[in-house]
């Protein structure tokens, strides 16, 4: 067998804490509304609402009449009961990945669940998908089972960027004002850009994180690096990567060795079986103890479908 079903106890812990942890992200959506403030401002006879933002700019919402005391009003109480329910869902995720570590739930390589974490604290996680052997990881934990390691092995995992919103993605680095490669300090602040290959980031353990793209089309700037930082990485040319680019996006809740939790974003199974397939037999210069492994992984994949434990879409 490729693949064993989870114990009982595991795939109800599973069950449990991914509620926990959708709520816990809805809800932690929803108070990033609320960040800031709101006071009122007197400037000679007149009194105006003022709305605070996180970095401390000011914007008036009009002088104090009936319908700006009621904005008032319902700001304060909404961001009062947001807070007080994040608050509440965090200690709830924390007992949840507890659980998780102690009945094994989960073993996502911390380093890679830290960085889905990371990327998503940081507003980039919409730029990036999974793509390669880690996308495994989605794959058995949406069908309850456990991949056997020969399958997962791998100290890398490959991150797409989605080329087609590099507008967005320019906005989002510069409102946080850093680089990719300080973004993934923050996971490990050992992680370097590796020596002539500027397309990938290691950490002294050895892991890395390599940014792929699709080869440019419709305009795409090349070549690209992530930000004006020197030291920044620039996303590599990937054969055949507007097929992954352009393909359904599979999302799941992983959980790591040690019970943390972060969403995963991968392409739809489909995609992967197809595209694992076309590796193993079309790629030129493909090593081939790499094709029988995109072969193996392709074969397990579509059983999961077939069986209908996977289903093409989540």
């Amino acid at each position: 067998m490729n693949y064993l079903p989870l114990s009982d106890n595991a795939a109800r812990q599973v069950i449990d804490s991914m509620t926990i942890f959708a709520e816990h992200r809805r809800v932690q959506a929803e108070a990033r509304r609320y960040v800031g403030g709101m006071y009122w401002k007197r400037q000679g006879e007149y009194e105006y609402l003022v709305r605070t933002t996180a970095d401390n700019r000011q914007h008036r919402l009009g002088p104090r009449t009936p319908e700006t005391e009621r904005n008032y009003v319902a700001f304060t109480q909404r961001k009062q009961e947001a807070e007080r329910r994040l608050k509440s869902l965090r200690d709830a995720l924390k007992e949840a990945e507890r659980l998780n570590k102690a009945v094994k739930a989960g073993r996502v390589p911390n380093v890679v669940v830290a960085l889905l974490q990371t990327l998503d604290e940081a507003g980039l996680g919409q730029h990036f998908v999974v793509v390669g052997t880690h996308a495994l990881y989605a794959y058995e934990a949406a069908a309850g089972v456990r991949i056997v390691q020969g399958a997962l092995a791998t100290q890398d995992v490959d991150l797409l960027w989605d080329a087609r919103r590099r507008v967005k993605f320019v906005t989002d680095l510069e409102r946080i004002d850093t680089s990719m490669l300080r973004v993934l300090q923050r996971v490990d602040p050992t992680f370097r850009r590796k020596e002539l290959q500027n397309e990938t980031a290691i950490n002294d353990r050895g892991f890395e994180v390599d940014f792929l793209r699709r080869q440019p089309v419709d305009g795409d700037p090349h070549p690209f690096r992530f930000s004006a930082d020197e030291d920044d990485l620039w996303p590599v040319q990937a054969v055949r990567a507007s097929v992954l680019t352009e393909a359904p996006k599979f999302e799941q809740v992983v959980v790591s060795v040690t019970g943390k939790m972060a969403l995963m974003k991968t392409v739809a199974p489909g995609t992967f079986v197809s595209f694992k397939r076309w590796m193993a037999e079309s790629a030129s210069d493909r090593p081939q103890m790499k094709r029988g492994r995109d072969l193996r992984q392709a074969d397990i994949v579509q059983t999961l479908l077939d069986e209908g434990l996977l289903v093409p879409e989540p």
